[in-house]
């Protein structure tokens, strides 16, 4: 089972703060460091002092970091013209020596493409389609051919299909619970299927849903990752589980049943779970990037058991 360290620094959070929180990930032998893409905060919390882009963040740890694979869950396809982001996703792989994923989603968050004046589409699905169709067709164009794409909702004509990422394929990575176009568009385009903060019961029926779309593609399910995301929050004890609990505004019970949380044994024992179900990568979503002992905690006590 792959740990996976997962930011949302739009609930505030500098570039410095997800710079210290990277290097953690890296110094304690965590997978990768992910983040959100998003510009608004969500909930009670101001966000101060505001967003960091997604791409420009991945770009600075790409070079300030040697080991761990960096990505999202997930760039909102809202945010970025297609062949802008082929050519931004390839220079930041390219950056980081071959070491970035791509997570891609249709975007969901009206109120922060009001907030910054992003168009929000009602057909965000219909050119997440197409987003995935250019992206990576962008990068499988051999040097030398030209890339065409005339869709419905972008139109590319003798592109050059420039620049190529430095790993031969990026992964892209694909997730949610809907229950038909999610698993077709995953077994056409993705590497990875996430699963994000479901129970172990739905994660299961999703995955199943996937592997049978998959195969009816023509691959092979087994040849994708399948992975969950959680909100982490473990203790040494039961008084340091609520107190990391109550820093974050949650609660334990909830975080128990919905997240992994408790002592280490405790999170251990579930994350095997979903293990028996498929689940082969974790991303811990973490809330409290100041709290570095809780990686190392994680590090120490759980990912230990995991090996």
């Amino acid at each position: 089972m792959d740990l996976r360290i997962f930011t949302e620094p739009q609930q505030g959070a500098t570039y410095d703060t997800l710079l210290a929180v990277a290097k953690a990930t890296e110094d304690l032998g965590f997978d990768a460091f992910f983040r959100s893409d998003h510009y608004l905060s969500m909930g009670s919390g101001d966000g101060l002092p505001g967003p960091t882009d997604a791409w420009i963040t991945l770009a600075g740890l790409a070079r300030e970091t040697k080991r761990i694979r960096l990505g999202t869950l997930m760039t909102a396809a809202t945010f970025r013209l297609p062949g802008v982001l082929a050519i931004q996703v390839a220079q930041v792989d390219q950056m980081s020596g071959g070491r970035v994923e791509l997570g891609l989603g249709a975007g969901w968050f009206e109120q922060e493409h009001q907030a910054y004046g992003i168009p929000f589409p009602k057909e965000k699905f219909a050119r997440l389609e197409e987003q995935l169709a250019i992206v990576t067709g962008l990068w499988e164009t051999k040097p030398g051919d030209t890339f065409d794409f005339h869709g419905t909702h972008y139109d590319l004509t003798d592109s050059p299909a420039l620049p190529k990422p430095a790993q031969t394929r990026i992964p892209v990575l694909i997730g949610g619970h809907g229950a038909s176009r999610t698993p077709r568009l995953t077994a056409r385009y993705a590497d990875e299927f996430n699963m994000p903060f479901a129970s172990i019961e739905d994660s299961e029926r999703q995955f199943g849903r996937v592997r049978a779309a998959v195969e009816a593609a023509g691959r092979k399910a087994d040849d994708l990752t399948y992975s969950n995301a959680l909100v982490v929050c473990v203790g040494k004890d039961d008084q340091e589980v609520a107190r990391r609990a109550a820093a974050i505004g949650r609660e334990v019970d909830d975080l128990k049943a919905n997240g992994l949380a408790g002592t280490p044994s405790e999170v251990v024992d579930k994350i095997g779970r979903y293990a028996e179900i498929g689940s082969r990568r974790l991303y811990l979503q973490v809330l409290d990037l100041a709290d570095l002992d809780h990686l190392e905690l994680i590090s120490a006590q759980v990912q230990t058991q995991l090996s």
